[in-house]
């Protein structure tokens, strides 16, 4: 199982979104997920979150809040557990050259009207609500949600 990092850029009432268009054979294409990737040996999750948010956005977090674990399942793809994050203060502008895709602050109320995975708006949905701990499995038979685990 993969281990992975996502992280939600809150700002003035938007969150810094990715729209994933330009790396070859990519799973998120097509897709607006938040910033993040891939934990590299003797890395912990808050300094591959920190990593990969200056990596695709130019941006120093100065605070942000651990929310919780994403599990995904799937019969396509290797399984991952997600570490959810959501910054809230940073320092620095917004590359404009991001190589994973196009970079955009986006208001909160128009997140869920975006082209995302289905399971990602469960988890948007909880973090829209203002939830601090969000726990989830999420299944996936290719690229349709068929399942879904929500931990109080």
């Amino acid at each position: 199982m993969k281990i992975t990092t996502l992280c939600y850029i809150e700002h003035n009432g938007c969150y810094l979104m990715l729209f994933r268009n330009k790396k070859e054979a990519d799973l998120n294409e097509g897709k607006w997920i938040g910033v993040g990737g891939h934990m590299t040996e003797g890395e912990s999750p808050d300094e591959c979150m920190l990593r990969e948010v200056y990596e695709e956005t130019g941006l120093t977090l100065t605070r942000y809040d651990f929310l919780g674990v994403i599990s995904f399942i799937s019969d396509r793809w290797e399984d991952e557990c997600m570490m959810l994050y959501r910054g809230t203060s940073f320092e620095g502008t917004v590359r404009t050259d991001c190589p994973e895709g196009e970079l955009k602050w986006i208001p909160k109320e128009e997140i869920l009207n975006l082209p995302i995975w289905e399971g990602d708006r469960l988890f948007l949905e909880e973090m829209l609500r203002g939830a601090d701990r969000i726990r989830m499995k999420l299944m996936y038979e290719g690229d349709d949600l068929v399942g879904s685990e929500i931990y109080r």
